[in-house]
């Protein structure tokens, strides 16, 4: 399937607090840069910034998938006719259980993907891990994977979002920690083991660490903050460069997902789809 060039933005801004904030948040943006197509926001942007929140502390923010907030987010992509993934939020899911959750939103004013964290960063967080992995159509421009923030740390996560088709991962984060030196690293890394690109938007001090950063599907970086600021960055990329790589090779050399099609090897930490606990 042909792609088209994606311009998108990453908007390194601290949480709102409210829905009408960030309709207006999401207007200026759209006024700044019109020709964004995707508009992409930290975890927990809509809801106070607060991943590591007692589920009582977070009640105020805690919805069931389809209600008033998902329903505004619709409305507000329709609008401005993009693609908005406004961060992680609060959601309540089907057993009761509460998620930490985020989801994408069409031009056409529908909620297309969603995403439960698989790996809420214990002991800290205490929402409930989800379950899948999700991938979706961005329309005409390519195939994307969706991740929060502590997902990077797991190769796992990556390389599966990749094995279903991404051409881009979208992990949105809201790192206070000094780790966020680290998470470079893991994004680069995740980038060019799996020959996709990665783009992951943190959240400003006082909130977060910054350092809002993209790299292509070769690893190269794209577009980068280099500090802790409110700022928005903007690119252009084409996600079909994803295919090229994992054909051509990357730097034109290594081409590991044609090697990883027809190994043979087993690998004993795996067992029915489930990482083994360590041999003591």
């Amino acid at each position: 399937m042909s792609t088209r060039p994606l311009f998108y933005c990453l908007a390194q801004h601290p949480p709102v607090t409210s829905l009408e904030a960030f309709h207006e948040e999401v207007r200026q943006l759209c006024v700044d840069y019109p020709a964004a197509r995707l508009v992409v926001f930290p975890e927990m942007h809509l809801c106070g910034g607060t991943p590591n929140t007692t589920l009582h502390e977070a009640a105020q923010y805690i919805e069931s998938a389809g209600g008033p907030r998902d329903r505004a987010l619709e409305q507000l992509a329709r609008e401005h006719q993009i693609w908005l993934i406004p961060g992680s939020v609060f959601e309540r899911a089907e057993d009761g259980t509460v998620a930490n959750t985020v989801s994408a939103y069409s031009p056409e004013g529908r909620r297309v993907a969603t995403y439960r964290k698989v790996f809420p960063w214990q002991p800290y967080e205490r929402t409930s891990p989800g379950s899948e992995f999700t991938v979706f159509r961005l329309g005409e421009y390519g195939t994307v994977g969706l991740s929060i923030c502590y997902d990077i740390w797991f190769p796992e996560h990556g390389r599966q979002l990749a094995w279903l088709g991404a051409d881009a991962i979208i992990n949105v984060a809201r790192t206070t920690t000094s780790d966020r030196a680290q998470e470079l690293v893991l994004l680069q890394a995740t980038a060019i083991a799996n020959q996709l690109a990665v783009l992951s938007v943190n959240a400003p001090a006082p909130g977060g660490r910054g350092q809002t950063i993209a790299y292509d599907a070769e690893g190269r970086l794209r577009v980068r903050s280099v500090d802790a600021s409110t700022e928005a960055l903007s690119d252009v990329l084409d996600l079909s460069e994803s295919s090229r790589v994992q054909r051509d090779g990357t730097a034109g050399l290594n081409r590991v997902w044609c090697q990883l099609d027809t190994t043979t090897i087993s690998l004993p930490m795996y067992r029915d789809g489930r990482i083994q606990p360590r041999p003591s």
